[in-house]
């Protein structure tokens, strides 16, 4: 399995921060953000990988990950998305580079201490999405469960006004070869943009969406909360300091 890390955009809700470099790279505690992801698909044995970005920014990537040796990644190229047309355009660029194969796709601004490794493991076709549960899903993707068999998901709805569960869909997924031809079939929305939710509810109708509840600690980081909520808990982990702890950071005798 091959691996591909989505770090386009230009990060405007964390304007003025983004003024200055891509979203992807700005600190997560001690770490780039885009640092994380990768490990992520490091950690389940995914060494070779893409990672898709764009905007005025794009240079600085290489000079951050280089050749990605330092992160454990065998292998590591980089394609350019000239616009902002969606994540599922932005994983259409990795077609060539997937050569068939079946590929982990992770945001790139989506920090984890889940492991991963047995799903990658035991995937065998179709897709596969992960799920958390959290308080505000009308921010992202939500499932709607079939009400006479609570372990499949019927539908996905982007990001609903009224979500239908409290599930988030993360943005890690699994996918076969199929995802490129399904991408091709896919719409723009009203956003302009080729949604990934539209390309997972094709497999759905195909029957072959399969989901799994990710465990352990998950955030995004494009917000300045999100953000700050990922800084805190990865500097809890590393340092062993609970939050509260940090507070001393802000007194004159410290």
């Amino acid at each position: 399995m091959k691996g591909v890390v989505l770090a386009g955009g230009l990060g405007s809700r964390l304007y003025p921060l983004t003024y200055a470099t891509n979203k992807h790279l700005l600190p997560v505690y001690d770490q780039p953000m885009v640092f994380y992801p990768i490990r992520t698909l490091v950690q389940a044995g995914v060494t070779e990988v893409i990672v898709v970005t764009g905007g005025p920014h794009a240079g600085d990537f290489i000079r951050v990950l280089k050749n990605g040796k330092e992160l454990g990644l065998k292998h590591l190229e980089y394609a350019y998305q000239e616009h902002e047309g969606g994540i599922a355009e932005a994983l259409s660029l990795c077609e060539d580079f997937s050569d068939g194969e079946d590929i982990a796709v992770i945001l790139g601004d989506n920090t984890t201490d889940a492991d991963i490794s047995d799903a990658v493991k035991g995937f065998a076709g179709g897709a596969m999405v992960f799920l958390r549960e959290v308080p505000d899903p009308e921010r992202f993707g939500v499932p709607i469960f079939d009400p006479n068999d609570q372990s499949r998901i019927i539908a996905i709805e982007e990001k609903p006004r009224q979500p239908r569960s409290m599930y988030a869909v993360t943005g890690l997924y699994l996918y076969d070869h199929r995802v490129f031809e399904y991408i091709r079939r896919t719409k723009p929305s009203g956003r302009g943009e080729l949604e990934i939710t539209d390309v997972n509810n094709m497999y759905i109708e195909a029957g072959t969406l399969q989901w799994s509840r990710l465990d352990g600690f998950w955030s995004d980081a494009g917000t300045f909360e999100s953000l700050f909520r990922s800084s805190a808990y990865w500097a809890q982990r590393v340092t062993g300091c609970a939050c509260e702890d940090f507070t001393r950071f802000f007194r004159n005798d410290a």
